[in-house]
């Protein structure tokens, strides 16, 4: 606490006041005549009477007092203490009243583990002492529940976190209540001594000096009182929170502890759940544990792969684990690297959140990312936002990973934008840092967001297409939020411009599930009804502006040399944006080679994927022809792309895994896929005569939504937009290609993506160079619904 002002030591003081109430209480009972006992309960039965609290006596009577005298000094007594200035709060009850459990009664039952006499005859008192611990021994695990649900619904009321910009100290999570509910499992024998003396003495100053400066029972500590009560707000606000880490840890552990300690039907689930155990850990009343102590110290990935294990199945960590993990986890952040591979398979979970979380609650968030040190506890002041950055950032995280179960119809359409997005792992990532450089101080964060997160993904070994898309959605994570706010939607040149900072369709989506997290971190209200309304019109506005130009807009008159204008003449406007200069000069060779060969070819791997690229004239069955030499290859396409220019040369890219390792372990096979490529590119070889002696790879078994298609002649003016959403197979964009070649349709250009074994495919068709009627798109959608079975 500052120099300004401080609070006497707060033991003292509560104390003191105690003994000045217990003296007001005595003299006033004696002044009318009070023939009840009187008993101190709750925080005057503790001694912990802070200036404006309630003042709870409990009135020990034989039996209820009938109108007349006694109710009348029972009065007359309650009277005389407001006049003194005290807020008393009383009940009358018999002492076989208070060792019965009545409906709406648990809570006289807990304030009377903090009992004590003050004045009165003591034969009652003496009889309470007696019988209420016979009654607690008897009723302990009823009452146990009770102040466990009592507890949580108190947390979830505020979120269930402590990092509120404003807090109650008395009530939010980690706050003063949270030190009563330890001392009530104490008393209840449901818990030890808890080592938070500095804690309790934190906050108990803290509210002393609200009371104070309030002149009431306030025990608000907003942002005047912060600036009050110390030079520093935001670190001395630091200060409060690592306090009131250390109570909300203590009083969660000792809660499940009471709770597993009469589980019942909820122990042999969770027994049930330890058949989640595997080779490295084992699962004991929801917590895991290290089947080899010295697992993570000596196994770096270890830390990453025990992560995952508990993102997957939404366990916490023993305490034995979490201190073998704080003893990992420095060694682990020295490392100049970390490898992708343990990196995503920890954010590619839809939960990754949840392993974050542990972390953050042990406070070793910053230790497995020393970049958040920045932003840990940093209260950002401003009136709309209800959390802290580092709060923000991890509430963040979990509304995108809660928006998978949403039911209700606004947020349905959301939900649905997940399931069609690709790089989740990299959404994930972006929302980590997105916030990151607000730890500089004053001004503008985004910059030096995007340049920590530039480090960051560096030493996570990113792949440059993943880290590019990243360090996109934190540079441009305020932009749909910006345009809501400052631009008509339905202005068409809002769409546009949205479409020009998003690009493409894929970061449009992930922007969108960006924008929706952002805004649902920033408090509980803030994506309201209406702003998330505004949101998804943004979003199909801009999709639709997006899918329209894939063919209407084209390149003309090029600022390049001459050889690259001639290429680039007529192809989409999107491809500049979507491929680097590097590439383009690649694919500029590979059209001069096609100009003398015919047809041209490249393979190349890039990361964990292949990339070809085949240049040709363009062609009816073009694309099904070199899908189908891919997948006789065993190879499975994760994104194509193919257009033509105005010269007619066709520009077919594709994006692939090799799951059977064949281009891997025979260099040679390389060479031969490329030849292949070419062949097929030319007519001269015929994939069906490779696929045909080929089994068909089974498709990946896991539930998933059904095929659907859908057509726009809007987007267009002389083409049909079909796209096609449907569960991922080896071999499925071949079918689909065939299905629209042997419909006689002319691709004008596609664009193809793949995630999580979703396909997401869009298609410009012609017929004979117009749109397709009706019939033709009915007729269609049957053939490609049928080309998305299963095999």
């Amino acid at each position: 606490m500052s120099s300004t002002p401080t609070p006497a030591p707060s033991r003292l003081e509560l104390e003191k006041r105690s003994a000045l109430v217990d003296a007001l209480v005595q003299s006033s009972a004696a002044a009318h005549g009070l023939a009840c006992t009187v008993v101190a309960v709750g925080g005057y039965g503790r001694r912990e009477l802070f200036p404006f609290s309630d003042v709870d006596l409990l009135l020990l009577v034989d039996d209820l007092p009938p109108p007349g005298p006694g109710r009348d000094a029972i009065a007359a007594f309650i009277r005389a203490l407001w006049d003194n200035g005290l807020r008393a709060s009383q009940s009358v009850h018999t002492v076989e009243e208070c060792c019965q459990i009545h409906d709406g009664n648990l809570e006289l039952t807990i304030s009377l583990l903090d009992r004590r006499a003050v004045c009165g005859p003591a034969a009652r008192f003496d009889s309470l002492q007696e019988r209420f611990p016979r009654f607690l021994a008897a009723e302990r695990s009823g009452i146990l529940r009770h102040l466990a649900r009592m507890t949580r619904a108190r947390h979830d009321k505020f979120g269930g976190t402590i990092f509120h910009l404003e807090p109650n100290i008395k009530e939010c999570p980690g706050g003063l209540r949270d030190l009563h509910v330890l001392h009530w499992l104490r008393a209840l024998g449901a818990a030890s001594g808890n080592g938070l003396d500095e804690a309790r003495d934190f906050l108990a100053r803290i509210r002393l000096f609200l009371h104070a400066r309030s002149g009431r029972d306030n025990n608000l500590l907003n942002f005047e009182a912060q600036e009050a009560i110390a030079a520093d707000p935001a670190a001395w606000m630091r200060e409060y929170y690592r306090h009131a880490r250390g109570v909300f840890r203590a009083v969660r552990r000792a809660l499940e502890q009471a709770e597993d300690s009469g589980a019942g039907l909820l122990a042999s689930f969770r027994d049930w759940r330890g058949r989640l155990s595997n080779a490295e850990f084992t699962v004991s009343r929801e917590r895991v544990l290290l089947r080899e102590p010295g697992l993570l110290a000596s196994d770096p990935s270890a830390v990453f792969r025990l992560l995952e294990f508990v993102a997957r199945h939404g366990l916490a960590l023993a305490p034995d684990t979490e201190q073998r993990l704080a003893a990992a986890l420095p060694a682990l952040a020295s490392r100049p690297s970390y490898p992708w591979k343990d990196v995503r398979a920890l954010f590619a979970l839809p939960r990754c959140a949840h392993a974050l979380r542990l972390l953050q609650d042990a406070g070793l968030l910053a230790v497995f990312l020393p970049e958040w040190k920045r932003i840990d506890a940093l209260v950002a002041r401003d009136f709309y936002h209800r959390y802290t950055v580092d709060e923000h950032t991890l509430v963040a995280l979990e509304s995108l990973a809660a928006l998978a179960g949403a039911h209700e119809a606004p947020r349905r359409r959301f939900a649905h934008l997940l399931d069609e997005s690709a790089g989740l792992a990299a959404l994930r990532l972006a929302l980590l840092l997105h916030d990151i450089g607000k730890g500089g101080g004053a001004g503008e964060h985004t910059a030096a967001s995007v340049r920590i997160a530039s480090e960051v993904l560096a030493r996570f070994q990113t792949p440059e297409p993943v880290r590019d898309t990243v360090l996109f959605l934190i540079e441009r994570h305020l932009d749909l939020s910006s345009v809501i706010n400052s631009r008509d939607l339905e202005d068409p040149a809002t769409a546009r411009h949205a479409a020009a900072r998003t690009g493409s369709i894929e970061r449009l989506r992930l922007l969108t599930l960006m924008t929706y997290a952002d805004i649902s971190a920033v408090n509980p209200t803030a994506l309201s009804p209406w702003r998330l309304d505004q949101l998804w019109r943004l979003y199909t506005n801009t999709h639709h502006e997006l899918t329209r130009e894939l063919q209407s807009d084209r390149i003309h008159h090029a600022e390049a040399d001459a050889e690259t204008a001639a290429f680039l003449e007529g192809i989409p406007t999107r491809y500049l944006r979507t491929h680097a200069p590097a590439e383009i000069a690649a694919h500029v060779a590979l059209a001069r080679q096609a100009g003398r060969s015919g047809a041209a070819a490249s393979v190349a791997r890039d990361g964990g994927y292949f990339r070809a690229a085949v240049v040709s004239p363009d062609r009816p069955g073009l694309l099904a022809s070199l899908s189908g030499i891919l997948a006789s290859f065993g190879l499975e396409i994760a994104q194509a792309e193919a257009s033509a220019n105005a010269s007619g040369l066709g520009l077919n890219t594709f994006a692939f895994s090799d799951p059977h390792r064949t281009l891997e372990l025979n260099p040679s096979e390389v060479d031969r896929l490329s030849g292949a490529l070419v062949e097929a590119a030319l007519g001269r070889l015929d994939p069906r005569s490779l696929l045909r002696n080929r089994p068909r790879p089974a498709a990946h078994h896991r539930p998933a939504a059904p095929a659907a298609v859908s057509f726009d002649d809007s987007a267009s003016e002389n083409a049909t937009l079909v796209e096609i959403s449907a569960p991922d197979r080896p071999g499925l964009l071949y079918d689909l290609a065939v299905a629209l070649a042997s419909d006689g349709l002319n691709i004008e250009v596609v664009l193809i993506n793949t995630e999580a074994h979703r396909a997401f495919d869009v298609f410009y068709v012609t017929r004979a160079g117009a749109k397709l009627d009706e019939a033709g798109r009915e007729s269609l959608r049957a053939r490609l619904l049928e080309a998305c079975r299963p095999a």
